[in-house]
């Protein structure tokens, strides 16, 4: 277990969903798609979402494995890297804190 993923904080399901949110909203970013146009693209093969529920579904984090995939389909991807939740770029906390407290002095 020591190797095991699953055997560290990042087991946790909420940093899971976290994580998963965040890729699907880069993958949109990456093409300039917005929730307009998923929504029209889901639409257009059959997936009837609002955008006020794909907002809500991403905005949770909590979607299903197969709306992940819908999306990411209709989006045009065609690969997809699923990086681990440490791995992924983020405002690195302790270093702005670092700045700030510089700045102020």
């Amino acid at each position: 277990m020591k190797n095991c993923i699953f055997a560290n904080k990042y087991s946790k399901l909420d940093t899971w969903n976290k994580h998963t949110k965040r890729l699907l909203k880069a993958e949109l970013v990456k093409r300039g798609i917005s929730i307009d146009d998923l929504v029209r693209r889901l639409n257009a093969v059959g997936i009837y979402e609002t955008k006020s529920s794909i907002n809500s579904k991403i905005s949770r984090g909590t979607f299903s494995a197969s709306f992940l995939i819908q999306c990411l389909n209709v989006i045009g991807c065609k690969n997809f890297d699923i990086e681990m939740p440490y791995n992924i770029a983020a405002e690195p906390i302790e270093s702005y804190k670092t700045k700030v407290m510089q700045n102020e002095k």
